[in-house]
């Protein structure tokens, strides 16, 4: 006898995302401005094979069409992120207008297809200009920050379902200006401990602006990797949580308990480092109450101090490069190793669905009961087109597969996850990795931007339907 259907509750929201310098293109059209990551993506060796977001899905023309690629999809949300140089080209004065019109008609389309809007203010693209006069690191960001939230809320308003203040910090803040791999491409620990506290005090000032523009719920999504020792030895531990405290910890604590961790300098490479930039009264406006939390995962990650390797060896790991810049510092060396057996990405991601759900149940027990939703889960593989034009991709659908079951486990464990948005609805530029990495629902052809479905996309559309798992 077949299995019946692993049914998910009542109301749950199924979506999918995606991120506007990743997919939209025109970085000249319509006065848009110039964004960090038009600058990074354009010095050599900064991406894989010189590849640039000038084109990307082209997205910017094509968004009725894409639209309708998302109601065939049959999901009832959809996450993008508006691009604040589109908005505001220098990153302060007046809205650029044309700008702005393209998320209205984004935002009417999907409203007029019964698709919900959920939007992203920041996914990593802040204006060059202002980055110019030292960005996150300086506290004036913040406050253009806040300026560009009012500027997009009183154009979007109510018509906006749900509103994203930031995108994963930890990813701006510490890729971005600690170890340098994503623009700006500063490697300055110290500084990016600036810059985190600059996004996380942007964030709460863009709650104070949506909460007056609209009624509409807010939130942050922060992606969330366990980091899990390679041993119970002592310095394994203390690696591992290094790790959870610079990537988890720092943004969970002060947004829900109002406090950093004890240690948050050593947290970012930078013991003793003065927390000067830290005013009185940031931290009640970084824990504002939030109406949700949005969880991206994708994996887990396994640590052993750099002391410790050739035990790790020895016991069958797999030893990758050490994590971050650690010369000098007196603090636990993390090196990321790799277990034997588990199926890795595209990406080099081991794949570990399973700890999707301690995940879930540490944030509801660590840090807040607010709903959370699966802001972002999906895989990058190596799909290729066949010669019938189709992308038949069963790895993606056991990767999703298993994931959905882990989240509906946690359901049943009192979590309150109300929804999962796929990333991504189609293939796009995947950062420093360029356009080498496919996470798309759908096959983009980059020559032409011919969008074509994978097998995975069928696949979620009947899950969706169905508010079920086969």
């Amino acid at each position: 006898m077949a299995e019946a259907p692993l049914q998910f509750p009542k109301g749950f929201v199924w979506g999918t995302a995606t991120a506007s310098y990743q997919v939209e293109g025109a970085v000249h059209e319509d006065s848009r401005g110039t964004s960090i990551w038009d600058t990074f993506s354009h010095k050599a060796g900064r991406t894989r094979n010189g590849d640039t977001g000038d084109v990307a899905c082209r997205h910017y023309e094509r968004v009725q069409e894409d639209v309708a690629l998302i109601k065939e999809l049959g999901v009832g949300a959809y996450r993008f992120s508006v691009a604040w140089p589109r908005v505001q080209p220098d990153g302060k004065g007046p809205a650029n207008q044309a700008g702005l019109d393209f998320y209205r008609r984004l935002v009417e389309a999907l409203r007029a297809n019964g698709i919900s809007p959920v939007a992203t203010l920041y996914h990593w693209d802040l204006p060059q200009a202002l980055e110019d006069q030292g960005g996150w690191t300086e506290r004036s960001t913040a406050e253009r920050f806040a300026e560009y939230a009012e500027m997009v809320a009183d154009v979007l308003g109510d018509e906006v379902g749900s509103w994203v203040t930031l995108n994963e910090p930890w990813c701006s803040a510490w890729l971005g200006y600690g170890t340098g791999v994503h623009a700006p491409g500063r490697i300055e620990p110290a500084e990016s401990l600036r810059a985190a506290h600059h996004l996380l005090l942007a964030h709460g000032w863009a709650v104070d602006v949506l909460r007056r523009a609209t009624k509409a719920p807010v939130g942050i999504a922060l992606s969330l990797i366990p980091a899990i020792p390679a041993s119970e030895r002592n310095l394994d531990v203390s690696a591992a949580n290094w790790v959870d405290g610079n990537h988890n910890a720092a943004y969970l604590a002060p947004l829900f308990t109002g406090a950093y961790p004890g240690n948050v300098a050593e947290l970012f490479s930078a013991p003793g480092a003065s927390l000067g930039f830290i005013q009185r009264g940031d931290m009640g406006e970084i824990s504002r109450p939030l109406d949700f939390l949005g969880v991206n995962y994708y994996h887990s990650q396994v640590f052993a101090d750099l002391t410790n390797t050739e035990a790790a060896r020895h016991e069958g790991y797999l030893v990758a490069p050490p994590f971050p810049p650690r010369s000098g510092t007196g603090l636990p060396a993390p090196v990321r190793v790799y277990r034997p057996g588990l199926e890795h990405t595209a990406m080099g991601w081991e794949i570990d669905p399973q700890a999707l759900g301690p995940v879930l149940l540490r944030v509801r027990d660590e840090y807040t009961k607010v709903p959370l939703y699966i802001t972002e889960n999906g895989v990058a593989l190596d799909d290729y087109r066949g010669p019938d034009g189709a992308v038949h991709d069963p790895r993606r659908i056991q990767y999703l597969d298993a994931h959905l079951r882990e989240v509906r486990r946690a359901i049943d464990r009192g979590v309150s996850v109300r929804g999962y948005f796929v990333w991504s609805l189609m293939d796009n530029f995947e950062w420093s990795e360029g356009y080498s990495k496919r996470f798309g629902l759908t096959w983009v052809e980059y020559p032409t931007g011919e969008r074509a479905p994978k097998d995975s996309f069928f696949w979620y559309r009947q899950v969706a339907a169905a508010n079920a798992l086969p």
